[in-house]
């Protein structure tokens, strides 16, 4: 068996392998996954490693996606590279069975001492996922993927329109089956679609992939929802950058950005 049939994301083999279900099936290639999940994936298993510290948080995690994250049951591996007393740096690489190394992340910790300094941040600063609509997905010719995991709502912009977009989002099903989803993969899952919501050009005519994300946060995120206010700038060379605001239903939480290669579709 090489897909689950689970209603989540992932269904847990053992410890450190995964099988894909149809719901981290991306909008492009019916072999291959949205980057969302495998991004929440490898957080996760930073998260749960052996020897993990209650008192570190993770701050910032960078991404490298070397090639598209297939639909097949898929392994992960952590390694710390650096335990200092305030500070870990962690390493997490996913890989199929038999197969080359397809996403890494590079996950900074910090030790967190509740109520030792102010705390500084603002509050909400955009409508909140109640009171805006939902709107449909672009097309999509699979009925099942990672379009159907997730529910959106935009306070601005669309997925049918070009130009910057401020979108909610919230998981429909878990990450692994059978257990509680946590607050950063909620984010994570979420972080990946800022360059698909607020594409400058016309899918149809181009490809803008990302072959990297960066998501840095100041404070751990509440609740469900997931706010990307996201916009994406394009150099006439064939590079780009999608940088989205991160925001839960308590405000700005922290930002994600993405290096893009795009191109005119042969």
């Amino acid at each position: 068996m090489s897909v689950s049939e689970a209603e989540a994301f992932y269904e847990r083999q053992t410890a450190e392998r995964f099988l894909p279900t149809g719901y981290t099936r991306g909008p492009w290639d019916t072999g291959s996954q949205h980057a969302g999940p495998p991004a929440a994936l490898l957080a996760l298993a930073v998260e749960q490693r052996p020897g993990a510290r209650a008192d570190m948080r993770i701050a910032r995690l960078t991404y490298e996606i070397m090639r598209p994250v297939p639909i097949r049951p898929l392994t992960v591996t952590t390694r710390v590279l650096r335990a200092g007393r305030s500070v870990e740096l962690v390493e997490a690489g996913l890989a199929p069975d038999g197969g080359e190394e397809v996403m890494r992340v590079t996950a900074l910790l910090m030790r967190t001492a509740p109520d030792s300094v102010p705390d500084v941040a603002p509050g909400p600063r955009l409508p909140g996922p109640g009171v805006v609509p939902e709107k449909a997905f672009f097309p999509v010719p699979w009925e099942q993927g990672y379009h159907t995991a997730m529910e959106v709502r935009f306070a601005a912009g669309s997925f049918l329109e070009t130009g910057p977009a401020t979108a909610w989002m919230r998981m429909r099903v878990p990450l692994v089956a059978g257990e509680e989803v946590r607050p950063l993969s909620r984010v994570l899952t979420a972080a990946d679609s800022g360059n698909g919501i607020s594409a400058e050009l016309d899918f149809k005519r181009y490809v803008f992939v990302n072959s990297d994300l960066t998501v840095t946060l100041h404070r751990h995120p509440q609740g469900e929802w997931v706010c990307l206010d996201a916009r994406t700038m394009v150099d006439g060379a064939g590079i780009g950058l999608a940088e989205s605001a991160l925001h839960d239903e308590k405000g700005p939480l922290g930002r994600s950005t993405q290096s893009l290669y795009v191109a005119a579709r042969a």
